[in-house]
């Protein structure tokens, strides 16, 4: 009954009727799960999520639908997941575990790769359409809503004529790979920041930086 009302009424509406975790924070990582995915552009969230791990000695355990692990700092608790339903199926976890842990939607914060962007161009907004990216697209089917916190990292190229689904599903060239690690930490930085913060002023921090 609890599922079947979920689903008729969104996720939205329950927040509204049930305690809320205002100090808890859920960041999630955007990708594909497996070892052929896990130097792909496509995988930056997971990336992104798994710095923030390792800076806190945080190991992820299997769970329903993804791999998590959870640690406090400076007074609240981040939730870090990566989904493992491969990509276009991401909203799942996200939808499942927002519930779960009683984390509001204001304190989701997603990190997905942006092919628009040039790379390591970080962009977050707290809605928007899915620019044709078939992860965020699925969490705002699942959450059903668009109004949610993103943070694009940019792996997009100069070059108009190339395969998109092979890039994407590439590894990242050596002229990338000369920046890419300060530009995951960047990114890991704005994902505390939206915890610690808020989103404004981490809006206000790292958009075009």
């Amino acid at each position: 009954m609890l599922f079947l009302f979920l689903t008729m009424f969104g996720l939205k509406s329950f927040f509204k009727k049930e305690p809320l975790a205002v100090k808890k924070f859920l960041i999630v990582g955007l990708g594909n799960i497996g070892d052929d995915y896990q130097n792909t552009r496509h995988n930056i969230g997971f990336l992104v999520v798994d710095h923030i791990a390792k800076a806190f000695d945080q190991e992820f355990e299997t769970v329903k639908s993804a791999l998590k692990c959870q640690f406090n700092h400076k007074g609240k608790t981040f939730v870090l997941l990566k989904p493992t339903t491969l990509m276009n199926r991401s909203g799942k976890a996200v939808r499942y575990w927002a519930l779960k842990e009683h984390i509001p939607l204001e304190n989701i914060f997603v990190i997905t790769d942006d092919l628009h962007l040039q790379f390591g161009a970080i962009r977050i907004r707290t809605k928007g359409s899915s620019g044709g990216h078939n992860g965020l697209k699925d969490v705002e089917d699942q959450l059903n809503t668009s109004n949610y916190t993103r943070l694009r990292f940019g792996i997009g190229q100069l070059e108009k004529a190339f395969n998109q689904v092979d890039f994407v599903l590439g590894e990242w060239d050596a002229e990338e790979q000369q920046t890419l690690d300060s530009r995951v930490e960047k990114s890991a930085d704005a994902a505390l920041s939206f915890g610690l913060q808020g989103v404004t002023k981490t809006m206000n921090l790292y958009n075009g930086n």
